[in-house]
């Protein structure tokens, strides 16, 4: 006759229910999760915004100063492109020594780390472990400097294709003008969000700067063009 004894001691057995204390809470998780995200994309975010900015501001105000003393269309559209193509040349060459330079500071750094550090205070695997996350995060110069260039050509390519088309004087003047007021507003926007900033603070603060850097422009170039030339 078979024994009941591996049945009931298998029912003896109770299996302790997981410790509450012991989980980590969802929102301590997502918080870890955003943080990495937003460190991980800062270095090109932080390029790209800015050099979009800069190639919206730099190009419009270049063309309504000259738009401002020569109605001619080509006039207007090749100084925007001469603008385009030297803002984005500039742009990456400046973006990629600046970030380079900090890459230069930071492997420094972890040189000088290294050689404080002794071997008896890590083993050679968590050493190497160690080493390998510092370099997976170090800016990249060539990434930061691409995005720079493209991002800037894009926000000039905004008023170049509001000219481009339009023959009146008056009417590729206020095509620009509006072409560049829905670009501040959705940059300041796009930044805004990004960075959880203040969207209406910043958007304001994005629309009220462009138009006072074509204002300026505009203004001044108007001047010196019916006094000096």
């Amino acid at each position: 006759m078979a024994s009941n004894h591996p049945s009931s001691s298998l029912n003896d057995v109770k299996l302790a229910p997981p410790n509450p204390r012991d989980a980590i809470p969802m929102s301590q998780l997502e918080g870890q999760k955003e943080e990495f995200d937003y460190s991980k994309r800062s270095q090109w975010l932080r390029a790209a915004v800015l050099g979009a900015n800069d190639g919206l501001m730099s190009t419009a105000s270049l063309m309504m100063g000259v738009g401002a003393v020569k109605q001619d269309m080509k006039a207007m559209i090749l100084t925007g492109f001469a603008g385009l193509v030297s803002g984005a040349c500039s742009m990456a060459i400046g973006e990629f020594v600046s970030v380079y330079s900090q890459l230069d500071i930071e492997l420094a750094q972890m040189k000088r780390d290294k050689e404080r550090s002794t071997s008896g205070q890590m083993d050679r695997e968590g050493e190497e472990n160690g080493n390998y996350g510092e370099e997976e995060g170090l800016p990249n110069p060539l990434q930061a400097a691409s995005a720079s260039a493209l991002s800037f050509s894009v926000g000039a390519m905004v008023p170049l294709l509001a000219a481009s088309f339009i023959r009146s004087y008056r009417a590729r003047v206020g095509a620009v003008i509006a072409a560049v007021t829905i670009a501040l507003v959705a940059f300041g926007w796009l930044g805004a969000v990004l960075g959880k900033a203040p969207v209406v603070k910043s958007s304001l603060r994005v629309l009220i700067g462009g138009w006072l850097a074509m204002a300026i422009t505009f203004g001044l170039t108007k001047l010196i063009g019916a006094n000096a030339l």
